[in-house]
């Protein structure tokens, strides 16, 4: 028989590997725009944005949205056993969307895989499964698969006004250079802001974990380590890549110059500051991918690959109840042994 102290050391393991996964999983957010265009190499582009990723950890000390995500599942439903069956259909998922190149979110798998865990324990119980999760928190993060990218996508079209409108009188080669130089600054950002709306993300999970192994009461100060290993996590993650998703981020959804890149990562990076703000675990990849469509836009409705669009939202779609679905049987395996 496992004992509790180390189901929940296997539970943080998992965990801080679940971050570093959604690292090179959501690589391809933060660089894709600035490799396609040639700003940076590949290695450089992941060794900057994950410089920017763990430079988040000094600035976002609120942890508003690790909040959110701990509050996902009831309370009285949460034990190690849930969460680490969360985890490893989370884990299951994003690998597998990783394999086949799909830019599918790591936070909604995360918080589909716990939401599922939590509804299989409350029927395991003989309670009513939806008890199990909190409604308030599990609306929001719904909502906003659909505004994220809508949100992402009106910004980086005002983004894009506004700065042709400066630079409209602007030589063609002089605009080129400043724009890559300002790639520089808006893919910095948005690696930032996506460190610090991600890494927090498994820091909710790390402190109900420490709750439901005894090692903490609700309600008590987050140990500075667990932001401090999330931080790493995703970091060491962003520099591993994550080509297969490079690609599709990078080019498959609308060809992106540098001027565009500037305009995407911006919004992108205004967005998510705007929804770690509030607390609000939106998706990165959904996020860029709208800012990108948005600057597709300007140019021509034709300009935006609909197909490939359309085989995105499909998986964003699919991502929280097929995570929960894995949680729901990989829980009913843990609890035979537990």
């Amino acid at each position: 028989m496992v004992s509790t102290f180390t189901l929940l050391v296997i539970v943080i393991v998992l965990a801080i590997a679940f971050d570093y996964i959604n690292g090179f999983h959501d690589a391809a957010n933060s660089i894709a725009t600035i490799v396609s265009t040639k700003v940076l190499s590949p290695f450089q582009a992941v060794l900057w944005a994950a410089v920017f990723n763990f430079a988040a950890y000094f600035y976002f000390t609120d942890h508003k949205v690790a909040n959110t995500i701990a509050k996902t599942v009831a309370e009285n439903f949460i034990t190690l056993e849930v969460i680490l069956a969360g985890l490893l259909a989370a884990i299951t998922w994003n690998l597998f969307t990783w394999w086949f190149g799909i830019p599918s979110s790591s936070s909604h798998t995360l918080i589909g895989g716990f939401a599922g865990a939590g509804m299989a324990k409350a029927a395991s119980l003989g309670a009513g499964v939806m008890s199990a999760i909190n409604l308030a928190p599990i609306l929001k993060v719904v909502a906003f698969i659909v505004l994220a990218p809508v949100i992402g996508m009106v910004i980086s079209v005002i983004i894009s006004i506004i700065i042709l409108h400066i630079s409209k009188n602007a030589r063609p080669s002089v605009a080129e250079k400043w724009f890559k130089r300002l790639q520089l600054i808006s893919s910095a950002a948005l690696s930032f802001t996506h460190g610090g709306n991600d890494a927090q993300k498994v820091m909710g999970i790390i402190y109900v974990a420490m709750v439901a192994g005894n090692q903490l009461n609700s309600g008590d100060a987050m140990p500075e380590w667990v932001p401090i290993s999330c931080y790493a996590a995703i970091a060491l993650g962003t520099m591993s890549g994550g080509w297969k998703i490079v690609k599709t981020m990078g080019s498959k959804i609308t060809k992106v110059n540098a001027f565009e890149g500037v305009a995407a990562e911006s919004a992108g990076a205004v967005t998510l500051g705007i929804t770690e703000h509030f607390g609000i675990p939106v998706s990165t990849t959904h996020t860029i991918t709208g800012s990108i469509v948005g600057v597709g836009l300007l140019k021509r409705v034709s300009a935006v690959r609909w197909g490939v669009t359309v085989s995105l939202l499909w998986a964003w779609v699919l991502t929280i109840p097929v995570s929960a679905t894995l949680a729901a049987i990989v829980f009913s395996i843990i609890h035979l042994f537990f």
